[in-house]
């Protein structure tokens, strides 16, 4: 898949078809819009191209008014929509900077400049929600028309329902907010993953008696904080079993940035002391143990970080038994 940063590029290809949205978390209903998008791309012999973009169009809105608070949380970072992206086989992905200048388009303006000038689209595919151009005033009756006198096709799709709920980015978020990890897995199809870079950290799990992967989120609202049971793969040939905390660690810092740390009960001996860094890992959180919480010192914290590795050792185990119950 490749990837660019506006559609100013010789490598970007002459027609494509294409969709266009945020793709937060790239749930299943993003999943079966991108699977008609690929069959009609093949169909016509186009690359299957996603337009996004980066930051959020509600979060340069948010900035706008001077109310952060409005601005959504963050299912997933850049790399981890990409990386979805690319497993549904996407051929292309133009990220486009939503501006001052991109909010003032016009709709006509954003079909020309954008969709007909810029990634030469031949077929578009969107949502039955779909709007654009300056103070969404854009529609798909709109976009239909000027597809017959610009030379593209266009094409709607519904909403797409799992247990009689429509699939939205929104309704991910707020099972994420709950902590129902169950009912993410239901919405997007696998288990919600944090992935990125090890980076190095303060060292403290260590003294903690609890050494500690630490990857950034990359963003300052994520739609889930917490401690949970996870996952990790990219350190060995199997997953590791671990529990993590992802937030801002309230009791060891004040700066407020979101790190997901992860305490693997088995470190593979081949990596060393210091084999983790700079590894990419991918974590998948199975089950939310708690919230974050400040405590009264490190002799607090150590105790309920033990407690929570002990909690998350008895779910793993208990999901073994589950699944030797449905094997007899």
């Amino acid at each position: 898949m490749q990837v660019f940063r506006g559609f100013h590029h010789a490598a970007l290809a002459p027609a494509c078809a294409l969709t266009i949205g945020n793709f937060d978390g790239v749930h299943r209903g993003h999943q079966a819009m991108l699977a008609l998008l690929r069959s009609e791309a093949q169909h016509r012999g186009l690359p299957s191209t996603v337009l996004t973009f980066e930051p959020h169009p509600r979060d340069y809105f948010a900035g706008l008014a001077g109310k952060p608070e409005l601005a959504p949380s963050r299912i997933a970072t850049l790399r981890d929509k990409l990386s979805e992206l690319e497993r549904c086989g996407v051929d292309q992905v133009v990220i486009l900077p939503f501006d001052q200048a991109f909010a003032a388009l016009t709709p006509e303006q954003f079909i020309d400049q954008v969709l007909v000038n810029g990634v030469h689209a031949r077929y578009v595919l969107v949502g039955d929600d779909f709007c654009f151009g300056a103070r969404r005033a854009g529609d798909y009756k709109l976009l239909d028309n000027q597809g017959n006198l610009k030379g593209f096709d266009v094409a709607r799709m519904m909403s797409y329902e799992v247990h009689g709920t429509r699939v939205s980015s929104s309704v991910v978020r707020d099972a994420l907010t709950a902590g129902d990890m169950a009912r993410v897995g239901e919405l997007l199809g696998r288990p919600y993953t944090v992935s990125g870079h090890v980076v190095h950290g303060q060292k403290l799990g260590r003294s903690l008696d609890c050494r500690t992967l630490n990857v950034r989120f990359g963003h300052e609202k994520p739609a889930t904080k917490g401690i949970f049971v996870v996952r990790t793969h990219g350190l060995a040939g199997e997953p590791l079993e671990g529990v993590a905390s992802l937030g801002v660690r309230p009791t060891v810092e004040d700066a407020g940035r979101v790190l997901l740390e992860v305490h693997c009960f088995d470190w593979p001996s081949e990596l060393g002391s210091e084999g983790g860094y700079g590894k990419i890992v991918r974590v998948e959180l199975l089950h939310k143990l708690r919230d974050e919480a400040r405590y009264d010192g490190l002799d607090a914290l150590q105790a309920a970080i033990h407690k929570d590795i002990s909690d998350a050792k008895a779910f793993f185990q208990a999901q073994g038994r589950q699944t030797t119950r449905d094997r007899i």
